[in-house]
C-alpha cells in the first residue's frame, strides 16, 4: 500500500469515525442500545492504529 493509499484510508476511516460517534451520541440520548456504533467505533480505532503504524515503516 502506498503512502497516499494508507492517507486516503486514514481520512475516510476518521470520517465515518466522526459520523457513527455522532450516532451513537444522538441513539444514546434517546436510551438506544448503542453497541453495535460502539463496536464499530473500536474496529475503526483499530484499523487507524494499524494503518499509522504501516505509514511510520514507510517514512
Amino acid at each position: 500500500m502506498t503512502k497516499e493509499q494508507i492517507e486516503a484510508e486514514l481520512a475516510e476511516l476518521k470520517s465515518d469515525y466522526v459520523r457513527i460517534q455522532g450516532d451513537v451520541e444522538k441513539a444514546t440520548s434517546f436510551g438506544v442500545n448503542t453497541s453495535t456504533g460502539e463496536r464499530k467505533m473500536i474496529e475503526i480505532e483499530e484499523r487507524v492504529a494499524e494503518l499509522n503504524k504501516q505509514l511510520d515503516a514507510l517514512d
